[in-house]
């Protein structure tokens, strides 16, 4: 495939959970898709699995290289540059304040905020100089996945939740900054999804059967993706600024 004439949609997290899904919504809908993640034995089966309309860049989504690498590839492959970016890749860390190990948090801000950051800014640049002829013709969407923790402390999990507040400002700050200019930065806040994440947070298995008891059954990646999939197909003048997906059940945070 060497031009595409829908959307084109960079990925980062792609190789699981709400990335995963996200990336196959989207191959389904006719998007042309550039997927990240760091395991690249997945994303080359997901290539294979998903045909012409998915291609990937692996490494670490913290890294300008692979960042850049994931702009340029858009283009190559589909013949015009990403008009969505969904700032996905992250990771968790449980436990309160007062346990936290800062080596860990350490990595947590650097994948949680620091490459948000540094995706988000490049999608701007690229997005702002797209819009100043696309707009209102069409649209331009970055999309950066916070967390319902991000919203309200929740002390299983505090530390992680500090970097979702430090990433819904950014997405706050970026919105006010190139919304008027057409760009539209929409904060995806989930509640509990059950994926790979708890394992890699360090969440038990009694602390996940909890949650399944008391907030189930619980979200899946499927349904974040459907979300996002809303927020980016809306027409180029309606901005879905802030959305907070929660299990039915789930009272807090």
């Amino acid at each position: 495939m060497t031009k595409h004439d829908t959307r084109i949609a960079i990925v980062t997290g792609a190789t699981s959970g709400i990335g995963e899904a996200t990336a196959r919504k989207f191959v389904a809908a006719g998007f042309g898709v550039v997927g990240n993640g760091r395991n690249a034995e997945k994303l080359a089966l997901l290539e294979e699995e998903l045909g012409p309309a998915f291609c990937s860049v692996a490494g670490d989504a913290a890294n300008t290289d692979v960042v850049d690498r994931l702009f340029a590839l858009s283009a190559e492959r589909f013949g015009k540059d990403a008009d969505i970016v969904v700032a996905n890749a992250g990771r968790g860390l449980g436990g309160s304040v007062k346990d936290a190990d800062p080596a860990q948090f350490e990595a947590v801000l650097k994948i949680n905020v620091t490459a948000v950051l540094v995706l988000i800014q490049r999608a701007a640049r690229q997005m702002v100089k797209m819009q100043e002829t696309g707009y209102p013709g069409s649209a331009a969407d970055i999309v950066i996945i916070g967390s319902v923790v991000g919203r309200n402390v929740s002390p299983f999990s505090a530390v992680y939740g500090a970097s979702k507040f430090a990433v819904h400002a950014l997405a706050e700050g970026l919105r006010r900054e190139v919304g008027p200019k057409g760009v539209r930065v929409s904060l995806v806040e989930p509640g509990f999804v059950l994926s790979g994440f708890q394992a890699a947070a360090g969440y038990s298995d009694a602390m996940v059967k909890g949650f399944r008891e008391t907030f189930g059954p619980l979200l899946k990646g499927q349904d974040i993706a459907n979300a996002i999939y809303h927020i980016v197909t809306q027409p180029p003048h309606v901005h879905l600024s802030d959305m907070v997906i929660r299990p039915t059940r789930q009272d807090y945070p």
